[in-house]
Formats: C-alpha cells, sequence, structure tokens
C-alpha cells in the first residue's frame, strides 16, 4: 500500500486506510484492518469509528464487519466521472454513435447496482433518455450481468444473495439457476445482452472495458435501442466497433 509520510496529518492517514481496505475488495473486520495496516489495534479502532460516523463506512448486518457506505460510493464515482480522461472517454462514445446511431453508454458496478457514468443519445425523437447517475438493476441490465459474470464466485454470491430477482418485463430473469447459467454464457462469448428485460421495447449489448492489460473489468460500453428499429440479433453485429470502442477506453484507464 501507499506509505503516508509519519508527520502527515492523522486525514492522509484515515485515507490510507480507506485505500487499502476499499483495495480488498469484500467486508473487513476490525482484525482485517489491523492485519492488513499492521497498526496499532486501538488506532485502527477509532479510525474505523471515525470513518463510520462521517458515514464513509457502515457496518454489515452481522455488526462486525464494514463495508464502504453509499457516501464513500457517490465520492467515488464523482471522482471516476470528472477525472481528467473524461473528455476523452466522451469522445470515443460519441465517436461511437456517430458510427452506429444508436445510444450508448458507459457504466460501472455501483454496490449491487449499475451506474451510468456517461451516455451520448441518438438523433432518433423514440429514444429512452438515461442521464449519467442513472443506476439500474444488476441482474436485468446487459452491463449489470456482464459484471456479474466476471466477479469472482464469491463476491457474485454475495450481491445475488442479497438481491430480489424482481421481475421488471415479462423477459427479465427471476430464476437464481437460469441467471447463473447465463452469466457463464457470457464469460464463454464475452459480451452480454439485455433483450427486452429491464424495459419493454428496448435492447442492449454490453462489451468489458479492460484496463492496462489487467483481467479486471473496470467498466462496460454498451448500445442501447428500441427493438422497433433495432433487433437484439442486428445488435450483436455491432460488437466488433463495441470492442474496438471498449479497447480505446481501456486506454484511457491505463
Amino acid at each position: 500500500m501507499t506509505q503516508t509520510p509519519p508527520n502527515a496529518p492523522p486525514s492522509l492517514r484515515l485515507f490510507e486506510l480507506l485505500e487499502v481496505l476499499c483495495a480488498r475488495g469484500r467486508p473487513f473486520s476490525l482484525a482485517d484492518a489491523v492485519q492488513v495496516t499492521g497498526w496499532p489495534k486501538p488506532s485502527v479502532h477509532r479510525m474505523l469509528g471515525q470513518l463510520e460516523s462521517g458515514g464513509l463506512l457502515a457496518r454489515e448486518p452481522d455488526g462486525r464487519r464494514y463495508a464502504p457506505a453509499p457516501r464513500l460510493l457517490r465520492m467515488a464515482e464523482s471522482a471516476l466521472g470528472a477525472g481528467t480522461q473524461h473528455g476523452v472517454r466522451h469522445a470515443v462514445l460519441r465517436q461511437l454513435v456517430t458510427d452506429i446511431g444508436e445510444s450508448c453508454n458507459l457504466t460501472a458496478l455501483s454496490g449491487a447496482e449499475v451506474i451510468y457514468l456517461d451516455r451520448v443519445e441518438s438523433a432518433f425523437p423514440l429514444r429512452m433518455e438515461l442521464r449519467p447517475g442513472t443506476r439500474v438493476p444488476v441482474h436485468c441490465s446487459a452491463s449489470g450481468k456482464l459484471f456479474l459474470a466476471h466477479l469472482s464466485s464469491a463476491r457474485r454470491a454475495a450481491i445475488l444473495d442479497g438481491l430480489p430477482l424482481t421481475r421488471h418485463t415479462a423477459t427479465t430473469l427471476t430464476d437464481r439457476a437460469a441467471l447463473e447459467a447465463e452469466l457463464e454464457q457470457i464469460l464463454r462469448q464475452g459480451y452480454a445482452t439485455d433483450a427486452e428485460e429491464f424495459v419493454d421495447g428496448l435492447v442492449c449489448v454490453a462489451v468489458p472495458v479492460i484496463a492496462g492489460g489487467s483481467p479486471r473489468v473496470r467498466s462496460a460500453v454498451a448500445v442501447q435501442a428500441p427493438a422497433a428499429r433495432m433487433s437484439l440479433a442486428q445488435a450483436l453485429q455491432l460488437v466488433p466497433r463495441l470492442v474496438a470502442a471498449a479497447q480505446a477506453l481501456g486506454r484511457t484507464w491505463a
């Protein structure tokens, strides 16, 4: 982990604790935090209390483990959206929409939801406008299923165990086994689809954005269109163009 100078203000030490614990990617206990940092237990206990009271960490239902709280997640999302490369990413997305003629978006996983980091709308009057910051369900959106497919089995189970598979349309997958089977298929084929599973009459195809040669899926880029104008089969023909855009976007995070 990045070492904070010994004479640094206490606030930077709190930031260092957040940084190292969030990098674990799963809830952690006081003992976990002490083990990872090597700091004295009383100090770590006090710091965790400060972060919890500040709304940056929240206790899990078991009362023993901590996880990032909504305030911290919102802060991370804002920082990601306002990064120095945001203009470059938006330009890639805008060119993609120019090329294919339909709305495209850039999304990330936020807790058990998908958040829109950026979106460029098509010029057609018939469209569904979803602004950056919009959140959609993870189990019935193309990007959401893509993120679930690429999570570790333990983290995926943790999300799905606490997630009601709410039916939004007649084609929403509400059976856990059927959803898990589709997630395995997504890993094999390299893309995910939304066959009118979230909104009737709307289809979507998403591909992963992978940064700097890392296997981690940082975000997803997707095309979304009314089924009356573009069938799912037609949307699937755009996968190579989506992959090219995802590679360009991945280079901005390298």
